[in-house]
């Protein structure tokens, strides 16, 4: 029904059908009953005019949005077909048939995975090479194996924290006898002590652009040490509870510190004033790490989460909670834009900015990781809670050594094996862990180990490794 609105101002309804128009008056004539002059006015109604009008905005304004453009038709196109390859290769896989999938086949007619030449029912041998070269990485670099070197006594109480100096000349170790004291490099031999701290020493970081170091500890307390006086010039008040670790921006004079009140907290390190009070976490935080480029700051809660923050905006960037266990251990990758987090349940290697998962260190170590410590050279080093050390190849996540730390200082007991702290001095030819029995070893690798005298722990790699 159509209704007619005619010139009188009265309205006559009637059946029209659908015909096709033309511009001439002749034409018009067929689009009305009989009756109905040509110069009449039509009235459609409001809810015709208003989809009308609607379809020609649509029209207008979205028309140039409605092809995708070609580089995301063609990535879509790629994902969709990976995903057919993929529930292909599974079914494949599930079958057991005599042909097995084929994936890729190049000139020589070589496949992805290789191809079964076993019977149906009998065992797919050639399975596990295919995968182990789809999804197991590359074959880890060979390393040297590392081996104690030398073992530095003087502390009263656990050593519960160490920083290198930038010019690789000392360390600092902080203990719960609640001293700071440095130590030559070279020899290990004693040089200072510093005391002030009331509750055991957590966190220490030495300033590369500075004469300060800054320490950290379990009574709420942030000191600014003066090298050259070898006196405290800076307190920071502000936490509410003790202070696990703390660490300096590369490039900025900010000093960024966290713990138990589950807060991280940024300095202005000259005028003491707070920048930011980042919140997020739920439990006490154990790591923190600042880095120059986006996310400046990661980090990592005993609530299982690790957080990036945006520095600038002073708020959380990303959340990673791939973690099922309390997080004690974080470190950077000094040249690849590249970090790591330990818990008992795994260590995982992460890319930044956003977090990208990219693969768990294997073997599993089966120890709560206190720490973590990465080298120029490849190598990550992972202290566990009851005194395990585990070496492994950055690049391929391969565990390649695993030695225990035995108590070197007499009269220590056994439940003292853990470690709490490392860190590689700036050559990452010399490791130095600092321990329960009150000890700090320096360990290095075997000048006289060779692939085949030491070829270290099979590589073996598995699809776990790329599970969250």
């Amino acid at each position: 029904m159509m209704r007619v609105r005619l010139r009188d101002g009265s309205f006559n309804f009637g059946t029209v059908k659908p015909v096709k128009v033309s511009l001439d008056v002749g034409g018009m004539r067929d689009l009305f009953p009989s009756g109905v002059e040509p110069n009449v006015v039509i009235d459609y109604g409001d809810e015709v005019i208003d989809r009308l009008r609607t379809s020609r905005k649509v029209a207008a304004e979205y028309a140039v949005v409605k092809e995708l453009p070609p580089h995301l038709e063609a990535q879509i196109q790629g994902a969709m077909q990976k995903k057919v390859v993929r529930q292909k290769t599974k079914k494949g896989l599930t079958n057991g048939s005599a042909e097995g999938p084929r994936l890729l086949e190049g000139p020589g007619g070589s496949t992805a995975l290789t191809k079964p030449t076993q019977t149906r029912g009998s065992p797919r041998t050639g399975i596990n090479t295919g995968l182990a070269r789809s999804y197991g990485g590359e074959k880890p670099q060979w390393h040297a194996p590392w081996k104690l070197m030398r073992v530095i006594s003087g502390h009263l109480g656990w050593v519960r924290s160490v920083c290198v100096e930038p010019d690789n000349q000392w360390f600092a170790t902080g203990s719960a006898d609640r001293t700071i004291k440095i130590w030559n490099l070279a020899t290990g031999e004693l040089r200072l002590t510093l005391t002030g701290h009331i509750m055991a020493v957590r966190a220490l970081a030495v300033s590369p652009r500075h004469p300060y170091l800054f320490s950290g500890g379990e009574d709420k307390m942030v000191k600014c040490w003066d090298l050259e006086q070898n006196k405290v010039i800076r307190h920071y008040h502000g936490h509410l509870n003790g202070v696990y670790t703390l660490d300096l921006h590369p490039t900025l004079d900010l000093v960024v510190t966290a713990g138990r009140d589950a807060v991280v907290r940024v300095w202005d390190m000259r005028t003491r004033h707070p920048v930011h009070t980042l919140e997020g976490h739920k439990n006490a935080i154990s790591q923190v790490r600042c880095q120059d480029a986006d996310p400046q700051i990661i980090s990592t809660s005993m609530d299982a989460t690790v957080r990036l923050y945006d520095l600038a905006a002073g708020k959380t960037r990303t959340v990673l909670t791939h973690h099922k266990k309390a997080v004690r251990s974080l470190a950077l990758h000094p040249e690849e834009f590249t970090f790591a987090t330990g818990s008992p349940d795994n260590i995982k290697e992460w890319k930044c900015p956003d977090g990208e998962f990219i693969h768990n260190f294997g073997p599993h170590q089966n120890a709560i990781i206190n720490t973590l410590s990465v080298n120029r050279d490849g190598v990550m080093f992972a202290g566990g809670d009851n005194g395990s050390m585990g070496f492994y190849d950055w690049k391929s996540g391969h565990k390649y050594q695993q030695i225990d730390s035995a108590p070197a200082v007499p009269g220590s007991l056994e439940a003292e094996h853990g470690i709490f702290a490392s860190t590689f001095d700036k050559t990452g030819l010399r490791l130095i862990t600092t321990e329960a029995d009150k000890s700090i070893k320096v360990w290095r690798e075997d000048p006289t180990a060779t692939p085949e005298s030491h070829p270290g722990i099979p590589w073996n790699p598995t699809l776990s490794r790329t599970a969250y």
